[in-house]
């Protein structure tokens, strides 16, 4: 049995001096849509801008397929919502290299009630060996409301 430990502590994961991953180059995207003025590689890419946002309410998918199979030790996912109060649910998953199926990381929910509870930051330390893919599904709003997903940033190491 493959077994693998992630450790969820936003609280003491530091930022401070980390290489992030250069997806812009190592990466292609493959995602359901977006919003002309929010492209999905504002999330993905620092200083291209304020995130992504889907086009069109429900379920959608951003998919990073590497050019070569990768290993990752920290994944740092922000959304933020400012406008509507909603629950959200994400599910992250990722495909070895010569997989057929993806295994999945993590799967949340989390609960936007603007003008409060605005933002959800996570940061998941794994040990991820040979990825060729990671994908991030996300749900808006698990009522079935018209919410549209985003996502601020992704940032993988």
């Amino acid at each position: 049995m493959r077994k693998t430990i992630i450790r969820h502590d936003p609280e003491n994961v530091s930022h401070a001096g980390q290489t992030w991953l250069d997806l812009d180059r190592l990466a292609r995207i493959e995602f359901t849509s977006e919003e002309t003025a929010h492209p999905v590689e504002a999330a993905l890419v620092p200083g291209r801008g304020a995130g992504w946002r889907a086009e069109q309410p429900g379920e959608q998918t951003i998919r990073l397929i590497f050019e070569q199979p990768m290993t990752l030790g920290l994944i740092h996912l922000r959304f933020d919502e400012l406008e509507q109060a909603r629950t959200q649910e994400f599910a992250l998953r990722w495909l070895a290299e010569g997989g057929e199926h993806h295994r999945e990381i993590v799967r949340q929910q989390y609960t936007f009630s603007p003008p409060g509870m605005t933002k959800e930051i996570e940061d998941y330390r794994v040990e991820l060996s040979g990825v060729t893919e990671l994908e991030l599904r996300i749900v808006p709003d698990i009522s079935g409301g018209n919410a549209l997903a985003t996502l601020t940033q992704m940032s993988l190491a």
